[in-house]
C-alpha cells in the first residue's frame, strides 16, 4: 500500500502549513530599532502573559555586556547591543565602544566589532557607555557612538561595510551628555540627527555607500538627545526633527525643510522622541512643559493647539516628560514628569486629568518606557520592574508587576550633583517574539512573555 497521501489531502496540509506560518508571523514580531518596528512603542505580539507568574519571568538567556544606556535591537533571529569599556589606567576616558550580536534564541555570542573612542567631551558622571539603540534594515545594522562615530555593518558577518567620522567631518560637537539620537531608515537614506556645523544639524546618508544625500537646517543650536521620526502627513512623508531651537518637518527625500515650529529648550535638553497620534504631534521637556501641534491633513503644516505656558494647566506643566517619551492614546497624553509623577493629560488642551505616583519612585529625572500591546501596556521603570497596566482618562489600573532586572546604573546626583545618588535601569527594553530583551551595565537578558511557557 502507498503511503502517498492523495492530492487533495496533500494540497491541503501544505496550505495549513502555509497559514500556521503566516499566522506565526502575524502574532510575532522584531524590535529592529528605537521604539519598535514603527517607532510608535507599539508591541503587536499576541499569545502573551495576562499576568505574571509569582516566581517571576522565565529566564531564557543571560550574556555579558559593558556599560551603556542603548537599548537592545531583535531582528532576524539576532540580538545587537552597544556597549563601552574605558582602557584601564585612562586618565581622559579613552576606551572602546562595541557591537555584540547574539543568537536570539540561545544567546550565544555570534560576533563583535569595536572601535576607539573617547568619552572626554561627556559629563564624567553620565560616561557610562552608548545612548543610541541600533538600527536594523534588511542584511546591515546602523549604530551610532556616544562620541559621533556612525558605522554601518553587515549583520550575519560583521564585516564593516562604512563608517563616518561625524566629528572629523561634520564639526558636530559632542554635547555634554553624549551623542544620543537612534539612526533612522527612510527608503536609501539613513537619516541622523547630528547638529554639524554650519548647516548639518539633520545629515541623510545613502544606506548602501555612506555618501553624504542631503543635509539639513542651520545649526543654530545644541542638537539634543531626540531620535527624530517618519510621518506621513498633508499628504506626504515628513521627518519630524526636534531640538533646542524647534521642531521641524522635512521632507526626508531631498532634505527641503515642509514647516517648522519654534520651540527653544534649555540646555538642550531635548530628549524624548517626538509622538504623532492622528492630528496630533507632541514633543515634552521638563522646563516647557510640552507643546502640542495639530497637523493640517490637507498639506504639510502644522499650527500650535497648546504649550507649557498653557492656562489650564495646575502649579506645574501639563505633561513635563524629560527622559521618558510620552504617548498619545486616542485624545488622552499619558507620561512621567521629570520627578516621577505619573499623568493623564487632554490632549486638545493641555488640562490635567489625573496624576499619581505609583508607577515610579518619585526621584527627580525620573524615567520609565511605555509600550502599548492592545488595550494594556507594558511598562518598565527606572528600578527594573516591568509592570502591566491599563491608562483610561478616569485614571491609573494596575494589573501586576514583577522584577526584570536590577539596576546598575549611578546617577551620581546628576550633573551638578545636587540630586539623590541611585541605582536605575535607563536603558530601552526591546520586545519581540513574545519576549522582553533587557541589559543593564553589567549582563542582557532574555525573559518569555509568551503564555505557552507558563501552562
Amino acid at each position: 500500500m502507498s503511503n502517498r497521501h492523495p492530492p487533495g489531502r496533500m494540497a491541503m496540509a501544505v496550505t495549513c502549513a502555509v497559514v500556521a506560518l503566516a499566522t506565526l508571523a502575524l502574532d510575532a514580531e522584531d524590535w529592529p530599532q528605537w521604539r519598535g518596528m514603527d517607532r510608535d512603542a507599539v508591541w503587536r505580539d499576541t499569545g502573551l502573559v495576562e499576568r505574571f507568574a509569582d516566581d517571576g519571568l522565565i529566564v531564557k538567556w543571560r550574556a555579558p555586556v559593558r556599560g551603556g544606556f542603548a537599548g537592545p535591537a531583535v531582528a532576524d533571529g539576532r540580538v545587537f547591543v552597544l556597549d563601552y569599556q574605558e582602557t584601564p589606567g585612562s586618565r581622559t576616558l579613552d576606551g572602546h565602544e562595541r557591537l555584540v550580536v547574539l543568537d536570539e534564541a540561545s544567546g550565544a555570542q555570534l560576533w563583535t566589532r569595536e572601535w576607539p573612542a573617547t568619552y572626554r567631551n561627556i559629563n564624567v558622571k553620565f560616561a557610562t557607555g552608548p545612548r543610541a539603540t541600533p538600527t536594523v534594515h534588511g542584511d546591515q545594522v546602523y549604530v551610532l557612538g556616544a562620541a559621533g562615530m556612525l558605522s554601518c555593518f553587515e549583520t550575519a558577518t560583521g564585516d564593516l561595510i562604512w563608517r563616518v567620522d561625524t566629528v572629523a567631518d561634520f564639526g558636530v560637537t559632542v554635547p555634554v551628555f553624549g551623542v544620543s539620537q537612534s539612526p533612522l531608515v527612510e527608503g536609501d537614506h539613513l537619516i541622523v540627527v547630528l547638529g554639524g556645523e554650519p548647516d548639518a544639524m539633520v545629515v541623510a546618508f545613502d544606506t548602501a555607500t555612506g555618501a553624504e544625500a542631503w543635509r539639513a537646517i542651520e545649526t543654530t543650536s545644541e542638537p539634543g538627545y531626540s531620535s527624530p521620526i517618519v510621518i506621513t502627513a498633508g499628504g506626504v512623508r515628513q521627518l519630524i526633527v526636534w531640538h533646542a531651537a524647534a521642531v521641524t518637518s522635512v521632507n526626508p527625500a531631498t532634505g527641503a525643510i515642509w514647516w517648522q515650529h519654534d520651540f527653544s529648550v534649555p540646555s538642550g535638553l531635548t530628549i524624548g522622541s517626538p509622538v504623532r497620534s492622528g492630528r496630533y504631534l507632541l514633543v515634552t521637556q521638563v522646563e516647557n512643559g510640552g507643546l502640542m501641534l495639530a497637523l493640517n491633513p490637507d498639506r504639510p503644516e502644522a499650527r500650535l493647539l497648546w504649550d507649557g505656558a498653557n492656562p489650564n494647566r495646575t502649579d506645574r506643566p501639563p505633561q513635563g516628560a524629560t527622559l521618558s517619551t510620552p504617548v498619545v492614546s486616542g485624545d488622552t497624553i499619558y507620561g512621567l514628569s521629570s520627578y516621577g509623577e505619573f499623568r493623564g493629560v487632554d490632549a486638545a488642551t493641555g488640562t490635567r486629568l489625573w496624576s499619581t505616583d505609583r508607577l515610579t519612585p518619585n526621584e527627580r529625572w525620573a524615567n520609565s518606557y511605555l509600550v502599548q500591546n492592545g488595550d494594556r501596556w507594558f511598562v518598565t521603570n527606572e528600578t527594573g520592574e516591568l509592570i502591566i497596566a491599563r491608562f483610561t482618562r478616569a485614571g491609573y489600573e494596575e494589573v501586576d508587576r514583577t522584577l526584570l532586572l536590577e539596576p546598575t546604573t549611578r546617577t551620581r546626583g546628576g550633573a551638578s550633583g545636587r540630586w539623590d545618588d541611585r541605582a536605575v535601569l535607563w536603558a530601552h527594553p526591546a520586545f519581540a517574539n513574545r519576549h522582553v530583551v533587557v541589559r543593564n551595565d553589567v549582563e542582557v537578558v532574555r525573559l518569555s512573555l509568551a503564555a505557552e511557557d507558563y501552562e
